[in-house]
């Protein structure tokens, strides 16, 4: 069983969770996932880790509220258990494999939309402990929903918020908030973006224009999170790869995105049924 060991609300709808899985912690590398499942009846959800801790023997994952299963993850409370926690899965980030001559000669932009902004953040915790100058951008649709900002600016260069609405920041999109710092004469060496598949496209595309290498984590395509169901098909540089075990980082200039966005929602019809019949697991009396 794995012990949730704390638990707090970042908005009304984003849940971070400190699981303990010592074994896990042990091997965990910025940017690979794990599978969560609630119950033994629970479905299996592949959230990227957002943080882990050898020593404690922890990870930390954090759970957005958008249908039955994710429902079912945030209403555990600390001292409860989930049935199974499986990982890590996935290829870790490039970098954790570059020597510290090639570390040397980079500089990384990473740009969070929403609740990406959670496996954005081992990324630049690890970056800065390797000595890699590393900025971040930071976007939400309005203030209320930005989440990781002190988190973010206590381990990266330079932290630029910016908000659709103006509430917070820079008033736009990550996108605009990119073309402005590069403007202000910041260089990069390599771009990671994380967040929803939308987000990713176009600001690949601003990448592309600004010659900034791009890579993107398509993790919100997996379903079954092994290879085994095929929901995870991306099409990059023209090949067929699975999201799961292959990535889920890929070179952002080779994905489909168009095709990967009509596979995202290959299951809207099916999670609309399953939230209209949810029983939360409270209301079960678990």
């Amino acid at each position: 069983m794995f012990e949730i060991v704390t638990k707090e609300m970042l908005t009304p709808a984003i849940c971070r969770m400190k699981v303990r899985a010592p074994r896990l912690a042990a091997a965990a590398q910025p940017g690979q996932f794990l599978i969560v499942r609630a119950d033994e009846k629970g479905e299996r959800i592949p959230l990227t880790i957002s943080d882990y801790d050898r020593t404690e023997g922890t990870v930390t994952i954090v759970t957005q509220r958008i249908g039955a299963s994710s429902s079912d993850i945030i209403s555990f409370e600390p001292g409860e258990s989930f049935a199974d926690v499986v990982g890590p899965l996935g290829c870790a980030s490039e970098f954790v494999d570059m020597t510290p001559e090639q570390l040397a000669s980079q500089r990384y932009i990473l740009i969070a939309g929403g609740v990406g902004t959670a496996p954005v953040y081992p990324q630049v915790k690890w970056l800065k402990e390797h000595g890699v100058p590393v900025d971040v951008i930071i976007g939400a649709k309005t203030k209320d929903l930005l989440i990781y900002v002190d988190e973010m600016r206590a381990v990266c260069d330079n932290l630029f918020v910016c908000t659709d609405d103006g509430s917070e920041g820079f008033h736009g999109m990550g996108t605009n908030m990119l073309e402005h710092v590069v403007a202000e004469g910041h260089k990069y060496t390599q771009a990671v973006i994380i967040g929803p598949m939308i987000m990713m496209k176009f600001t690949t595309l601003t990448c592309r224009k600004l010659g900034i290498p791009a890579i993107v984590s398509l993790n919100t395509l997996m379903v079954d999170g092994t290879g085994m169901c095929g929901a995870c098909r991306v099409s990059v540089g023209g090949k067929t790869r699975f999201a799961c075990v292959e990535g889920p980082e890929f070179d952002g200039y080779e994905v489909d995105f168009d095709e990967a966005m009509r596979r995202q929602g290959q299951y809207k019809a099916e999670e609309a049924a399953a939230n209209e019949h949810h029983v939360c697991r409270i209301g079960r009396g678990q």
